[in-house]
């Protein structure tokens, strides 16, 4: 069967095995976070003809399992790898829809051009989404704080061992549903300062999602583990300890005036949908926004002082989450036993609303998948 959505045409390869609605049920009481996936999932192929001419072809919706590569398929060498996250919500009616998916596809085509990966046309990247949502949207749980987390990534598939942008690539969809990213009650978690490891360098991939990136801040993440911590900061240490972002989100600021301040985007850094989507609501609600550079004598005076009133950080998996301390071997700012801010959680509960259909999408933020 062939569907067409955003006027790309899918063909549909259903599952002949879906789980059962009793399977579905159980994984759906504890989802946890990226621990199940759906039955199916979405593909499209891309390819360079004799003539040196690339395209896209053969969009399908399929059901999810191991994918077949050669054993010299240029991602497991060259890590020629991007990927993107956001979340489909299930609203009151039982409709559900995403948050700015446009948003997400033109930071993959970003992150494309950076790793010299083919960029995807938009309706492509849409419409696998809506349709891998339409396959399996009885896997989209009704819980508060719950959504079917989506996954789109892209590598290159092609069996050749020489340095050089891979011909052969590969975009897919999986889909996962999650429940809270940190488990349980929603409380301020503490952070762990990197001293030893940076994410990214100037010029190099800080500014697009890829692997690579993700794979540096491995280790710092095990030692933040290691010291009761939840997530790991990143320094640019050659520049006054600027504060850059966390392992896998961005940080915000709130001064003691009610406005917002939050690092500069400087090349290094993310630019995650959640924190321009933060910037606007916060916008939205009279307070001022301003990008800059932050260090860590600032956060570390500014708590002491009061001139920062709260932290927090924010990403599509957790959303928002408040930050009560930071710390490591020789420092400790904040308090373990902080409560979340009240300026914090209302950004929350407004940027929450809105993708979960309780507050007004004056933006047109919305994206309905079925």
């Amino acid at each position: 069967m062939t569907q067409t959505a955003h006027g790309v045409e899918f063909n549909q390869q259903l599952s002949a095995t879906p789980k059962s609605a009793e399977e579905r049920a159980a994984i759906l009481a504890n989802p946890g976070f990226g621990n199940y996936f759906t039955d199916h999932t979405a593909v499209v192929d891309y390819s360079v003809n004799e003539q040196g001419e690339g395209g896209w072809h053969t969009a399908r919706v399929e059901a999810y399992g191991p994918i077949s590569l050669d054993p010299s398929a240029a991602v497991l060498h060259y890590g020629q790898e991007i990927f993107e996250g956001l979340k489909a919500y299930r609203h009151a009616d039982g409709s559900i829809w995403t948050f700015r998916p446009e948003a997400n596809a033109a930071r993959l085509n970003k992150s494309a051009r950076r790793l010299a990966l083919p960029e995807l046309p938009e309706e492509y990247f849409l419409g696998a989404i809506r349709e891998l949502v339409q396959a399996d949207k009885e896997w989209v749980p009704a819980g508060e704080g719950e959504a079917l987390y989506l996954r789109p990534f892209m590598i290159a598939t092609e069996a050749f061992l020489g340095v050089r942008a891979a011909r052969e690539v590969s975009f897919r969809v999986i889909a996962s549903p999650a429940g809270n990213y940190f488990g349980g009650e929603l409380k301020p978690v503490s952070i762990w300062i990197s001293r030893e490891y940076a994410r990214a360098g100037r010029g190099g991939t800080g500014a697009a999602k890829c692997g690579g990136n993700y794979a540096a801040s491995l280790i710092a993440q095990q030692e933040a583990e290691a010291n009761g911590c939840k997530q790991v900061l990143f320094l640019d240490h050659f520049n006054d300890d600027a504060v850059e972002e966390l392992g896998g989100m961005n940080v915000f600021f709130v001064m003691k005036d009610g406005s917002l301040v939050t690092p500069a985007l400087s090349g290094t850094i993310l630019e995650g949908v959640t924190r321009m989507s933060v910037m606007q609501v916060a916008k939205d609600m009279g307070r001022e926004v301003t990008e800059r550079k932050i260090t860590l004598d600032e956060w570390r005076d500014g708590v002491a002082s009061g001139e920062i009133t709260e932290v927090f950080a924010c990403g599509t998996a957790a959303v928002i989450t408040p930050i009560g301390v930071l710390k490591d071997t020789t420092e400790f700012i904040g308090s373990a036993d902080a409560a979340a801010g009240e300026t914090t959680m209302a950004i929350r509960e407004q940027l929450l609303g809105i993708q979960t259909g309780t507050a007004p999408d004056t933006h047109g933020w919305l994206t309905r998948l079925a």
